[in-house]
């Protein structure tokens, strides 16, 4: 779909950001190292990664008629859990974090380039290197705040584009997109839509996504109506009321716009399925259950 080229955004940088569960070779193997075609070569892929991976530098470079044998993929192993095995970064630089109670952090990140990782039958991870990128929020005095550091998956043929600290920038903003699917599921009843025709549920997603974009555009204007608990509550500083109150008092705005449509009529009963009309029964689908064991992603967000 990316590789369209009849998209207005085509031949532009694209980028996706994702959690750890999509830093692994169902969802990465098939976007990159797949044997079909990708998703084209303007996409770069910025996923977390857990901190007992490992990756493995490139092989060195051998001088000469190639050895007899199997062409070296991979070079010294890059354990995240043993700094030993890093080596000198080839990147580094620092950016500042703002946190929403206004308390500042500087973040040190450090990048490794060309890195890679295992892959199998089907999945030709050796040609599609990554910049690996580690970051470490610091406080005044220069402590680590967190226990862990984070580390950041950069794949794509353009990722050089990107630097690190847009790198940091970019995975900041997914916390954005989980209060979105959050707030949708609740609100607006972006899961409750139930059909077993693929186009029919995406043309749901996208309603809902039209939705909450038109609580946004009314937050400015829309009357505050705070729970009795919530009046202490001051508002933002962007003066900007949060998607929920908005939708409380969404519905004066609507009777005050008014709408183009038509008061319904009765058409009485269906006619219902014509004689002989035999449909075809439904493609069974597989059943996705949770459990304690955690399932692998499919291999398309």
């Amino acid at each position: 779909m990316l590789a369209d080229q009849s998209l207005s955004f085509a031949g532009e940088l694209k980028v996706l950001v994702g959690d750890s569960d999509y830093s692994k070779l169902p969802f990465l193997g098939t976007v990159y190292g797949g044997t079909k075609q990708n998703e084209g070569d303007d996409l770069v892929t910025i996923v977390r990664a857990a901190n007992n991976r490992t990756f493995y530098h490139s092989p060195p470079e051998l001088e000469g008629k190639r050895p007899v044998g199997h062409p070296t993929w991979y070079g010294p192993p890059f354990r995240l859990s043993d700094p030993e095995t890093w080596g000198q970064a080839d990147e580094e630089e620092w950016a500042t974090w703002t946190t929403h109670r206004g308390k500042s952090y500087r973040v040190q990140l450090q990048g490794w380039h060309n890195l890679k990782m295992r892959g199998k039958q089907g999945y030709l991870m050796h040609e599609h290197p990554f910049t690996l990128v580690r970051a470490v929020v610091l406080d005044e005095m220069g402590r680590p705040r967190y226990k862990r550091p984070l580390w950041l998956i950069v794949m794509g043929q353009r990722r050089a584009e990107v630097t690190l600290v847009e790198v940091w920038e970019a995975y900041g903003q997914r916390v954005d997109l989980e209060h979105y699917f959050r707030f949708g599921k609740q609100k607006l009843l972006l899961n409750r839509y139930q059909t077993p025709e693929v186009e029919h549920e995406e043309n749901w997603g996208q309603l809902v996504q039209l939705a909450y974009i038109l609580l946004w555009f009314v937050a400015a204007v829309v009357e505050e109506m705070p729970r009795p608990w919530e009046k202490s509550q001051p508002r933002k500083k962007s003066g900007l009321t949060s998607p929920g109150r908005t939708q409380r008092g969404f519905g004066e705005i609507i009777s005050q716009i008014g709408t183009p449509a038509k008061p319904p009529k009765p058409r009485g009963n269906s006619p219902g399925r014509a004689k002989g009309e035999k449909p075809g029964l439904r493609e069974h689908q597989p059943v996705i259950k949770k459990g304690k064991k955690r399932q692998n992603l499919p291999a398309a967000a």
